[in-house]
């Protein structure tokens, strides 16, 4: 069969594929390290890493092998039995996290899904069944499943769905007076992202953090991060509570866990470790032996190489080149904000975000964009301050022509 061109593509999925998306007129076909390659052969750098996924950058050579020599072996089988993979890597997080115990998915959302059923069966099995309120952050963004949604305070991903499960409540992003008025004996968990993507890169004040922890601990509530774009190495440490200095009782992870499989994964400490017992949660596809394998082989190469400290390294010249960026063109661009390898800047004009992302993509770097008014930028986390600087050029070409 012949290769199908970009525009018989972009025709076929018009026409097969139900129109989630509103994509780029691009059509990738490979990628090596921070780069992909369109149809037509050209190579752009990478600074969305398939929405901070590739944390290893694109076929790196030990997550290729470890899929390959896994999927030869064993596919699936099931959680009615054991299997190496999720095993090891089970242990892997918790070694890493100092937290208690894992439980695999298949994604972000099913990640949060099971903290959301955790703090309550915690709750339940305390002998505090009145504790069910789920209290997250305005800005937030958990997923688009329906507890999910409900515990994504945003019009722009719940309009049309209602009615939502009830039992979420919503408070500003880094009031410390008005968690303290809302934390009652409702309350089963406290669900943050210590640092926003989606609303456009906003990191918590550290206080506000460890503000939480003392109430939650206080009121008897769970404190839990949603860590599934910060985690894993993206802001320069392994996990992002570990830059913060605050130990939370669960985190959720996905995207980068795997380089590019689909997996997700709650970790939980030893205070809710056991709230959930054989029965109560479960899924078909989580912990399959070919995603833990790719999980492994990334955790390995991460640790072997630092991988985080030069996240937090490289990560410091790109906010640097942005903020470079935003003092050349005052007129489009303003506050930068991010830790590590995820960062963000203002575009002054939400309208022009699009247009930005648009440009960028014809000098061949590819951005997005977040939260509606601001440039989202997550590359792979082995990116090289030389790659960084490159990208950025061209993503000044871009901007020169607006």
């Amino acid at each position: 069969m012949a290769p199908a061109s970009t525009e018989q593509i972009v025709e076929l999925d018009r026409n097969c594929v139900v129109q989630t998306y509103r994509r780029l007129p691009v059509l990738f076909v490979r990628g090596e390290g921070c780069e992909l390659v369109d149809a037509e052969g050209r190579r752009y750098v990478d600074f969305v890493a398939g929405i901070a996924v590739c944390a290893l950058g694109h076929a790196h050579p030990a997550v290729t092998a470890a899929i390959a020599a896994q999927a030869a072996t064993l596919v699936h089988a099931s959680n009615l039995y054991y299997t190496v993979p999720s095993t090891q890597l089970a242990a892997q997080l918790v070694r890493r996290s100092g937290l208690a115990r894992a439980f695999f998915c298949n994604s972000g959302t099913e990640a949060n899904e099971a903290a959301i059923k955790l703090a309550r069966k915690h709750a339940y099995r305390k002998g505090e069944p009145g504790r069910t309120t789920i209290i997250t952050m305005q800005g937030a963004f958990h997923g688009r499943t329906f507890g999910a949604l409900a515990a994504t305070p945003n019009p722009k991903y719940q309009e049309g769905f209602a009615p939502l499960p009830g039992g979420f409540a919503s408070i500003e992003f880094g009031n410390v007076a008005q968690a303290r008025a809302t934390i009652g004996a409702d309350t089963a968990a406290v669900l943050v992202e210590p640092v926003q993507g989606e609303s456009g890169i906003h990191p918590a004040d550290p206080a506000y953090l460890g503000a939480l922890r003392e109430l939650c601990d206080q009121r008897g509530v769970l404190l839990i991060f949603d860590e599934v774009q910060c985690g894993l190495g993206r802001i320069g440490t392994p996990f992002a509570f570990q830059h913060f200095g605050v130990v939370p009782d669960a985190v959720t992870l996905a995207k980068g866990l795997a380089n590019g499989l689909p997996i997700g994964a709650l970790v939980v400490g030893e205070k809710a470790a056991q709230s959930l017992q054989p029965g109560d949660h479960g899924t078909t596809f989580g912990g399959n032996p070919v995603a833990c394998a790719a999980a492994l082989a990334h955790l390995a190469v991460s640790e072997r190489d630092d991988v985080p400290g030069n996240a937090r390294r490289v990560g410091a010249v790109l906010h640097e080149e942005l903020e470079r960026l935003a003092a050349a063109y005052p007129a489009l661009l303003g506050e930068v904000r991010g830790i590590g390898m995820m960062q963000g800047v203002q575009v002054k004009e939400p309208a022009k975000a699009r247009a930005i992302v648009e440009a960028a993509l014809e000098e061949r770097v590819v951005a997005n964009d977040a939260g509606g008014n601001t440039l989202r930028f997550v590359p792979p986390l082995i990116m090289t301050a030389e790659q960084v600087r490159e990208g950025i050029r061209r993503l000044e070409r871009a901007l020169a022509r607006m």
